[in-house]
């Protein structure tokens, strides 16, 4: 290991020069196993590894990430997924270990987003998880380790290119972080909060009760939210985040965003479009976009120029907006969790139309009031964690 590393370029290809390295003078906690990890990788990276570590520490089971623009566009443990999950995520041909669990539900959460991703695994690498990440398109991994099997298996990835990158899993970073902007040093203490069920005890709605699952799930929620660029919430089921929304600057356009990546994920499991007929040969990634065309509002466009003869062996019913908003109703027992306070309570109204039954967020608004009423008035269990999370 050395203590500093050249990269190519920064965000953009003019700026120049670019490097990671260690202001104490220490080794960098990392090393370069294969390609030429860039600027934002490295960013993904990092971020990606913080949040999985912390999964794993809070839950004790295997967790990965899927990065895109330093956000996650998915996180999760490694429960055993059904056949339907395995049939959407497109590995049901696998052998899946339970971190090979993990990255699929991290991986499907937003397939569209994946496309490209920077994956993080809390675990050593396994040859099932690493043939799941050899056929997918991403631009690199970080793992504690790898085994040799796995290691072969990503180096033979993008003609040799793919990015693979350990971590020293022992490593603790300095407890003041430092950032330059505009040639001003910004400095501030690490995030070193714990998230834990046991800040999910102050419940505020007429409701009072989170099962074991339930606390999971917000945990879940809200070490994500940690990691990802504010605005954002998070919505969880059964231990993967199933839609999140980030960067917004207002957080009812948050909660949308990600309540309307929580319904595609979950109407990708109706009985249409499990039953599509696909041509032989379609790349996952032209299945991906043509299954989000045909949930959308736009498929009788495509219907109706014929488009769909370059997917389907012959032309599906569409699904309609009142099949959509039927199975959408029967989805229930989601998680929600905020990196700050609902201001309104218009943010728990959508929330309601994707099936959230809990929520944990910070409180503190002058209309927390409105907002508990609103949970109340749908039987939502509502805790107020007292911590913000913001992360920029």
């Amino acid at each position: 290991m050395a203590n500093e590393l050249a990269l190519k370029y920064g965000c953009n290809p003019n700026q120049k020069p670019s490097r990671i390295f260690m202001k104490n003078g220490k080794e960098l906690p990392i090393k370069v196993l294969n390609g030429k990890p860039g600027y934002i990788n490295f960013l993904d990276a990092f971020n990606s590894w913080q949040l999985v570590k912390e999964l794993k520490e809070a839950t004790g089971l295997p967790s990965a990430a899927s990065f895109k623009h330093v956000s996650p566009a998915g996180a999760a443990v490694g429960y055993p997924l059904s056949d339907t999950l395995k049939k959407i995520y497109f590995v049901d041909d696998l052998e899946l270990s339970p971190l090979a669990c993990a990255y699929a539900r991290a991986r499907g959460a937003d397939r569209m987003s994946s496309y490209g991703d920077f994956a993080a695994l809390s675990d050593i690498c396994d040859a099932p998880t690493a043939k799941m990440l050899y056929r997918e398109v991403s631009d690199g991994v970080i793992a504690p380790g790898y085994t040799e099997e796995a290691l072969e298996i990503l180096k033979q990835k993008r003609k040799g290119g793919y990015n693979i990158i350990e971590i020293d899993p022992d490593y603790v970073p300095e407890e003041a972080e430092y950032k330059d902007v505009f040639g001003i040093t910004f400095e501030q203490g690490r995030n070193n909060a714990k998230i834990s069920a046991e800040m999910l005890s102050n419940l505020v709605t007429e409701n009072k009760t989170l099962s074991e699952a339930e606390q999971r799930d917000l945990v879940i929620a809200l070490i994500t939210l940690k990691y990802t660029q504010s605005n954002s919430v998070c919505y969880v089921k059964d231990g993967q985040a199933i839609g999140i929304g980030a960067g917004q600057q207002s957080r009812i356009h948050c909660t949308r965003l990600a309540g309307n990546k929580a319904d595609v994920w979950y109407l990708r499991q109706h009985p249409k479009v499990l039953e599509l007929p696909f041509k032989a040969g379609i790349r996952r990634a032209d299945r991906d976009n043509t299954i989000d065309v045909y949930i959308s509002e736009d498929y009788m466009d495509v219907l109706a120029d014929g488009a769909w003869e370059n997917f389907f062996t012959e032309k599906p019913e569409p699904l309609t907006r009142e099949e959509k908003r039927a199975w959408l109703d029967t989805m229930t027992g989601v998680a929600l969790g905020s990196d700050a306070f609902f201001p309104f309570g218009d943010n728990i109204e959508r929330a309601h139309k994707s099936g959230v039954t809990v929520i944990a967020q910070p409180g503190g608004s002058i209309r927390d009031d409105h907002v508990i009423d609103t949970c109340n008035k749908y039987g939502i269990a509502m805790a107020f964690n007292g911590l913000r999370l913001f992360h920029h």
